[in-house]
């Protein structure tokens, strides 16, 4: 058991490092060259690598020092060494391959190839229950704090960069950025689900109090419990309801995997979500 634990943390690792890869390569094939602040902190460090010159991986570096000490302190278990891994590994690799130069400078090409680009980095650290800090820290951080959604927290986050930057460079860059972190969201969706970012969890199990703990604990969202009769065994069961996010699906499949192997899971799109915790997000994401 403990072998196989250590092959999958491993392969979640390999993931991270991967992805945190790609992200880099977005940012110095097709995003900085473009001039193109597609939210994060590496939409902070185009807007201060063009005002100031400074080198985007030192500051990449130097935001996010104060982020992961943040992390630590306030986001206690949720913040963990693969967070570490990808925040320090895509200004890494930032600053490898700075002197790359494949003389991609049309915004438009720049947007949609650097976004797929960035949401595949992405996607495969996510796949690797990693993070790469910055901006989705402090999204991780205002969800926790002020019960907004997690969508809705990095809208507002990347918000800001984004309008920062049309004063910086010009209206139709920060329109171009818009369209990058578009396209960055749907194809990490891609990545991570294959699905929509919405997703309703059918969990049919035995350890009904369990379940519901992990749910609760893990990603504190509401359920909805329906007992039920297995059709093979006759025996009762509990079938819970739960619709969660795009990046809360992909961590409660980790820990129902590990947690509670024997119950039957299923992930179902998700439309037209209304309710607490779900009618903004859907409006504004």
């Amino acid at each position: 058991m403990s072998n196989r634990y250590s092959k999958s943390t491993v392969f979640d690792y390999i993931q991270i490092i991967i992805g945190a890869s790609l992200v880099g390569l977005s940012f110095n094939i097709f995003l900085l060259p473009s001039r193109i602040a597609a939210g994060g902190i590496s939409g902070v460090s185009t807007i201060l690598y063009e005002l100031f010159g400074y080198n985007p991986a030192y500051v990449q570096w130097i935001i996010n020092i104060p982020l992961i000490i943040l992390g630590l302190v306030l986001a206690g278990k949720e913040f963990s060494a693969k967070t570490l891994v990808g925040t320090f590994f895509v200004p890494f690799v930032i600053w490898l391959t700075g002197g790359i130069d494949l003389s991609v400078n049309n915004p438009l090409l720049s947007s949609i190839y650097g976004g797929i680009l960035l949401g595949i980095g992405l996607g495969i650290v996510y796949r690797g229950n990693g993070s790469t800090g910055g901006t989705a820290l402090i999204a991780q951080l205002l969800k926790k704090y002020t019960g907004i959604s997690s969508g809705f927290s990095q809208l507002i986050v990347d918000g800001v960069v984004v309008i920062t930057s049309a004063f910086v460079f010009n209206f139709e860059l920060a329109l171009y950025a818009l369209m990058s972190i578009y396209v960055t969201s749907k194809v990490i969706d891609f990545v991570q689900l294959q699905t929509s970012p919405t997703k309703l969890v059918l969990i049919i199990t035995d350890n009904e109090e369990k379940v519901q703990a992990i749910i609760k604990n893990e990603i504190d969202r509401g359920l909805t419990k329906v007992k039920s009769t297995g059709g093979y065994s006759n025996n009762e069961k509990t079938m819970i309801f739960c619709v969660v996010e795009q990046s809360e699906a992909v961590y409660l499949k980790k820990v129902l995997q590990t947690a509670e192997p024997s119950s039957f899971v299923i992930f179902l799109n998700a439309s037209e979500i209304l309710g607490l915790g779900f009618s903004k997000a859907k409006l504004y994401r």
